[in-house]
């Protein structure tokens, strides 16, 4: 009998827990079907995203009345009703509205947990899949140079940019892959960011400090490029083939990518290469030295479980990109090539680059090769409403620049950094309203030089370490967050001598007892420390009109080449002297802000205020009678400064697109920053030649008339058309000491673009097309912030034209197959 009565409730427990049900349809909009669309049954853990023909499907559903909510970016978010039996699928279809407004877009960016837009005080832009698409570009900064006012890029050609915001930039802006610190030797000038612009699905951008979560290095902002994360039905092999070429300078890119979902199980591959000849303007010709070839390759493993998930991602990146170093002829302006070493290299008996040279894809002996790899994992546990988040993560940056003609293979410059990165943070449930999140997060690092000829730097070691608090509670109208965080960085080097390598005549690392050994950087052995915080409010005046203000104090402490530079830095032609009596940065920032998502245009305005103590900047070093100090032959030299400064500016924007009217889009955004120098002795010593900061960019006015036409042509669905003016001012505040910059003429630039996508007779799409033409009158132009507008090694040319030219027209074509 008690066997019977145990059998029996086996058997039944075995019929309640196969009593699942399960929920099925399409998402669409204006009845075309909408990809990546997330659904999810409130208060529960089931939710998917819909696949590229807008179709869903969740499982393993206890039978009962459910609320399904159905939100995608750009889309009012739909709640439906919805009964789940056992007895076959629910089918429940959903038509989504378009919107223009993002306030109730979710950011995970510099906060405890995922936050809607328009509850964050700190001013934060996201640029989507869909926008980055859009703007074909070189590389993943171009993409969110052009999307987001406030930011620009330092650049040595195309493919290589440095992002600013707001007048600062290099260690100061913290970029991130999935929230995870971006290593890769941030001082340097003439390479980029190593990361995979087909691979990322959204970019999330702070614009002010945001030390408070990230610690040192985020005294700017942060850029947190954030990868795609694979959904879509189980079973079912996903991916996409990206092709992308641009005429300039024939840069043909592919990318594959495949994703696999089983179960709680998703797997993620991508590859993509990459390669382009020199590019061209009408002034230059084609411009020599800066082609390149790139290859990436990245995966990634998540298990999504009641617990939370875990995620493992790995990446690897492989760049060749030559190092243009500006030398001519003087009179045909034609460039030239270096084939002899100093003291035998004479800049004006240099041979022609060849059209062999000029044209070709291949990498010339002089140039950099850069390599990163990147391992981590994130895992997220939930501890009843609590959220308890890790992450640890390594990553090895190594860099060669190979500038001796007469040793093609031999390194001037070879430095390996590896880096360990850690965080854990834990976010409490919810008490009275009040989320609250503290933890603690750093770096450790190491940096070694290899088999080089020149050694700007030393090898050091680096610990960071900081831990916060943060608090965020919304009273009535007002949401109100801040917290305050605590940061240690202790730097240390040994002695490091150089000496003559009797092999090839060059310099090489030796030991101290050596004959000829010089000290070259003595040893160094020190700690920062910094306290920084924020407090800001988000006043919803209504559900469309909000008022934002932030006050924050940012920390950074000095980078290596700030405090120990000592030598050239050969793909840069400079350089560096660093002082290792520096004290670290500390700003006070304060941002006021006005958003307006209108029923036919959106507005949105933002102010800030930045004064910094302890400003560190690159300024040229002339002796006393005003001549450039030239300690290695062909090289500027660089020395860092370190003052008071403040910076002060704007960002507008102003969009109409009225409901009336659906096909047309009216977009404007205008930038503006001043960045004063507030060194006075300094200033009045040179006569006002030091007055403004370096780096700074003009005013920068952007308007587009997009206009997206309605409904299907054939083949044809969701057809855009959009004409662009880029305008830039002359920008006449400068950093003139010893003629480190100069004024820069304004100009505007006219890109146009069209796209759509092809789709079937059965709604499933073929592909996405876009053509876009930038630079379409072939202006011939140098921007402020361009590096190579420099190289120039003549006060005079029979052109009157003196350093390079940014990139003249450039039609470009990719298409996005998915399957």
């Amino acid at each position: 009998m008690r066997l019977a009565i145990l059998s029996i409730l086996l058997l039944t427990s075995l019929r309640v827990m196969a009593q699942k049900g399960s929920l099925t349809g399409k998402v669409t909009v204006n009845n075309n079907p909408l990809a990546y669309a997330t659904v999810i049954l409130n208060g529960t853990k089931h939710g998917t995203t819909t696949d590229q023909q807008g179709r869903y499907e969740i499982k393993n559903i206890t039978p009962g009345d459910y609320l399904a909510v159905c939100s995608s970016v750009g889309h009012i978010t739909d709640k439906i009703k919805v009964s789940i039996t056992d007895k076959a699928p629910a089918i429940l279809n959903i038509d989504l509205k378009e919107s223009s407004s993002k306030l109730s877009e979710v950011v995970v960016t510099g906060v405890s947990r995922a936050t809607e837009l328009r509850s964050n005080p700190v001013p934060i832009v996201v640029l989507t899949k869909k926008e980055i698409d859009q703007n074909v570009n070189n590389n993943i900064i171009d993409a969110i140079v052009k999307g987001i006012p406030g930011v620009t890029a330092v650049t040595t050609g195309p493919n290589i940019s440095k992002p600013f915001i707001r007048g600062l930039g290099y260690n100061r802006v913290l970029t991130l892959y999935d929230g995870i610190r971006q290593e890769g030797q941030q001082w340097g000038d003439e390479h980029g960011i190593e990361i995979d612009q087909y691979g990322i699905s959204r970019a999330e951008v702070i614009k002010g400090p945001a030390s408070l979560t990230y610690g040192s290095d985020a005294l700017a902002g942060v850029i947190n490029l954030i990868p795609y994360i694979p959904n879509g039905a189980d079973g079912k092999l996903n991916g996409d083939i990206i092709t992308d070429y641009h005429n300039n300078n024939g840069l043909v890119g592919s990318s594959l990518g495949l994703s696999y979902k089983t179960g709680d199980w998703k797997y993620a591959f991508r590859a993509t290469g990459k390669m382009a000849h020199n590019y061209r303007n009408k002034i230059d010709g084609p411009v020599y030295n800066t082609s390149f070839q790139e290859y990436v390759l990245s995966g990634m493993t998540r298990i999504d479980k009641k617990w939370g998930y875990s995620q493992f991602i790995g990446t690897t990146y492989n760049n060749k990109q030559e190092i243009p170093d500006g030398s001519r002829d003087s009179l045909t302006r034609r460039f030239t090539v270096q084939v002899a070493e100093a003291p035998n290299d004479n800049i004006k008996n240099r041979p022609l680059a060849s059209d062999d040279y000029l044209n070709s894809y291949g990498v010339t002996p002089l140039h950099q090769h850069i390599q990163h790899y990147r391992l981590y994992n994130k895992t997220e546990v939930k501890l009843g409403d609590g959220l308890l988040n890790t992450a640890l993560g390594w990553q090895q940056s190594v860099r060669r620049e190979y500038n001796h003609p007469t040793l093609p293979q031999q390194a001037g410059l070879f430095v390996t950094l590896n880096t360990l990165n850690y965080d854990l943070r834990y976010s409490p449930p919810v008490f009275a309203g009040l989320e609250t999140s503290f933890g603690v997060n750093g770096i450790y690092q190491t940096n070694r030089s290899k088999d080089a000829t020149d050694f700007p730097i030393p090898d050091y070691n680096l610990f960071d370490v900081g831990g916060f608090f943060f608090a965020k509670k919304t009273i009535g109208k007002t949401d109100i967050s801040g917290g305050i965080r605590y940061d240690t960085r202790h730097i240390t080097w040994n002695d490091f001598y150089v000496g003559a390598n009797p092999a090839n005549d060059f310099e090489q690392r030796i030991s101290a007892t050596a004959a000829d050994a010089r000290l070259q950087f003595p040893q160094f052995q020190h700690t920062y420390h910094g306290i920084s915080g924020s407090l800001g409010f988000t006043y919803n005046i209504s559900e469309r009109l909000l008022l934002k203000a932030n006050i924050a104090r940012g920390y950074r402490a000095p980078n290596i080449t700030e405090i120990g530079s000592n030598g050239l830095d050969p793909g840069a032609h400079i350089v560096y002297l660093g002082n290792r009596s520096f004290n670290p940065e500390f700003s006070l920032q304060e941002d006021l802000g006005i958003i307006a998502y209108l029923k036919d245009a959106d507005l949105q305005v933002e102010l800030f205020n930045n004064q910094i103590n302890n400003y560190i900047y690159q300024s040229r070093l002339d002796d006393a009678n005003g001549n450039p100090v030239i300690i290695v032959p062909g090289n500027t030299t660089y020395q860092y400064q370190q003052s008071k400064a403040r910076l002060y500016g704007a960002e507008l924007s102003f969009n109409l697109h009225p409901q009336g009217i659906k096909w047309l889009a009216f977009n404007n955004s205008l930038a503006y920053v001043v960045g004063i120098n507030q060194n006075e002795a300094l200033i009045k010593q040179s006569y006002g030649a030091a007055k403004y900061l370096p780096f700074i960019p003009p005013v920068h006015i952007r308007s587009e008339v997009r206009f997206k036409l309605q409904g299907k042509y054939g083949l044809f669905s969701k057809v855009y058309l959009r004409t662009e003016a880029d305008a830039y001012t002359a920008q006449n505040h400068f950093y003139a000491l010893n003629d480190t910059e100069t004024a820069t003429p304004g100009y505007t630039l006219i890109n146009a673009g069209i796209g759509s996508t092809l789709i079937r007779k059965s709604g499933k799409p073929i592909c996405e097309l876009f053509l876009q033409a930038d630079n379409l009158f072939d202006v011939a132009y140098q921007s402020n912030l361009n590096r190579l507008k420099y190289f120039e090694y003549y006060q005079a040319s029979p052109n009157g034209r003196s350093g390079i030219y940014n990139i003249g027209r450039n039609l470009s074509f990719k298409v996005i197959v998915p399957f």
